[in-house]
């Protein structure tokens, strides 16, 4: 599931489509908003083009590091000290696979997701 929405999203209702009889690892990366002298801020996205590439991204993710299962949520409005807004959750045989994905994932949503603070 990719999903951009300014709703929250439940982890454990997540979580729990990532675990197969197959799935060794679930690495799951919560990304929250700190107290970094703000209160709220807001996200915003260009919808179209942030969930294709978050497509391509998750494809490459499953291809490079033979996971399972790929979820990515990120939130977009405002949002407060404490709010979720992004959840990736990779699933793999094992562990070292989930990680890695889990990373390369990340960094690639940071440099070519177009989501702005």
């Amino acid at each position: 599931m990719i999903e951009i929405s300014d709703k929250d999203f439940s982890l454990d209702k997540i979580v729990s489509r990532a675990r197969h009889e197959d799935v060794g690892a679930v690495v799951i990366f919560l990304g929250i908003v700190r107290n970094n002298n703000i209160r709220s801020m807001e996200v915003e996205s260009y919808r179209e083009a942030a969930l294709s590439e978050l497509e391509c991204i998750r494809d490459e993710a499953m291809r490079k590091f033979d996971l399972i299962e790929v979820d990515i949520m990120h939130r977009i409005g405002s949002l407060n000290v404490g709010d979720n807004i992004a959840l990736i959750i990779c699933s793999a045989a094992h562990r070292k696979q989930a990680f890695e994905g889990c990373r390369f994932i990340l960094e690639e949503l940071k440099s070519r997701v177009p989501i702005w603070k």
